[in-house]
């Protein structure tokens, strides 16, 4: 399951006059390959946020701009599923569990809800570090719920002591499961700001 994939978001800035180069899309499908190759799903779920824009699906590479339904990996295969929210902007997707088999799994904002996993918020957490201090995406979690960080090259963060988060978890007892280089940190966010 990945989230905020933020397809074409270069292309969306410099339509609006601000120059970003325009990999992140190539950079952004390279990583989530590289990522299915390492763990090889039977399924790969998009929780919404996958373009930019309404306007990024014209702007990506023609091979990449449609993924199939069944995605070919060598021999075999995986399925894929894109979550669509109904807005492109400010809008996010959330995948319960026990909804699964009905049309309810999306919702337009993480409500907290039990057994819910959502993203948009792209969390990021800033930990104190032998005398500095690291900043990376990581996903929240207080083992009910789960708030997952943007994967898109070019999607930015938000700090997981913000008050957007306060709404879902109501007290910092949750944690958050740092990105590390080459593992997850579990780290409490009452530690982090």
């Amino acid at each position: 399951m990945v989230s905020d994939l933020h397809l074409e978001k270069g292309s969306s800035f410099a339509a609006r006059g601000t120059l970003l180069p325009p990999y992140d899309t190539v950079a952004t499908l390279g990583r989530l390959a590289a990522v299915i190759a390492r763990h090889d799903p039977r399924m790969v779920i998009a929780l919404g946020d996958s373009f930019h824009d309404r306007n990024a699906h014209d702007g990506c590479p023609r091979r990449t701009a449609r993924p199939s339904r069944r995605c070919r990996r060598g021999a075999t295969g995986y399925g894929f599923r894109a979550i669509t929210t109904r807005y492109y902007q400010a809008t996010s997707a959330a995948w319960s569990p026990a909804k699964s088999r009905s049309a309810d799994c999306v919702s337009s904002r993480a409500d907290g809800a039990a057994g819910e996993i959502a993203g948009h918020l792209h969390p990021k957490a800033r930990v104190p570090t032998r005398g500095r201090t690291v900043e990376r995406r990581c996903f929240a979690c207080d083992g009910a719920r789960a708030i997952m960080p943007a994967f898109g090259a070019y999607a930015g963060g938000l700090s997981i002591r913000d008050a957007a988060f306060s709404k879902i978890f109501q007290t910092l007892g949750f944690m958050a499961h740092v990105l590390g280089d080459n593992r997850l940190h579990a780290i409490a966010a009452s530690r982090c700001y």
